[in-house]
């Protein structure tokens, strides 16, 4: 390792990836477990179904599944972060290992049903940031046309709180026409690229969650000691 052209670099912080290091961990042998969570209210949300479809699927490639009802989650700081909806959802972000979130679009955006669950996900827990190295799969259902303005603010904010997310994803048009009396999804290619997304999502938490702290270890933050790195995600005018 020749750092001579580096000045600028601590050399005892600087590391070389290595395959060997990648794939040192041994492979958990535990179900995947996968949180998904869907932005709608609605009695019969086509948002919902789509992810109750999404965790039979996953449940039949072997994960272990949980649905968050958003029913009763405050807006974000508008309750202390103890009361229970935020909790649970917080318990289960740190239990998960991947998520599915699914929106609906409307007025060409995710739903604020959506974007509250995400923004009481916190960035951070002290120094330890509970979402990064975990796997992403994004959805949306339509209520018209097919559109993919949600799936691509869903991504966004994937990126922003540090999740691997999967190049695949699912965009439902007219989803009413797509789910019959018994609030299953007919069969289409709709379905088989939910089916294709859940594959990948399987997949790729598979091969990332044993080597998740490696994956995300960086040269910037072994520079800073856990007290500043505490201090720097957890400002308070943000």
């Amino acid at each position: 390792m020749n750092l001579q052209n580096l000045p600028n670099v601590d050399a005892d912080l600087f590391e070389t990836p290595t395959t060997g290091r990648v794939f040192s961990a041994p492979p958990s042998e535990h179900p995947a477990r996968i949180l998904l969570l869907y932005g709608s209210l609605r009695e019969r949300s086509f948002s919902r179904l789509a992810v109750e479809e999404a965790a039979r699927l996953l449940e039949a490639m072997g994960a272990e599944t949980r649905i968050f009802n958003p029913r009763g989650l405050p807006l974000a700081d508008a309750e202390d972060a103890s009361h229970p909806k935020v909790q649970e959802l917080r318990e289960l972000v740190q239990w998960s290992e991947g998520m599915v979130w699914c929106s609906p679009e409307r007025h060409g955006a995710m739903t604020g049903i959506m974007k509250t669950q995400i923004d009481w996900i916190p960035l951070s827990l002290g120094a330890v940031r509970p979402t990064q190295g975990k796997t992403l799969a994004v959805m949306q259902v339509c209520g018209g046309s097919q559109s993919f303005n949600a799936v691509n603010q869903l991504r966004v904010l994937g990126r922003w709180m540090r999740m691997l997310t999967l190049p695949n994803q699912s965009s439902v048009p007219k989803a009413f026409m797509e789910f019959d009396d018994n609030d299953r999804m007919k069969p289409s290619a709709y379905y088989d690229r939910i089916v294709d997304v859940m594959e990948e999502l399987v997949k790729f938490t598979l091969l990332v969650r044993d080597r998740s702290d490696y994956l995300t270890d960086r040269y910037s933050e072994r520079r800073e000691s856990a007290e500043q790195l505490s201090k720097r995600v957890n400002q308070r005018s943000i």
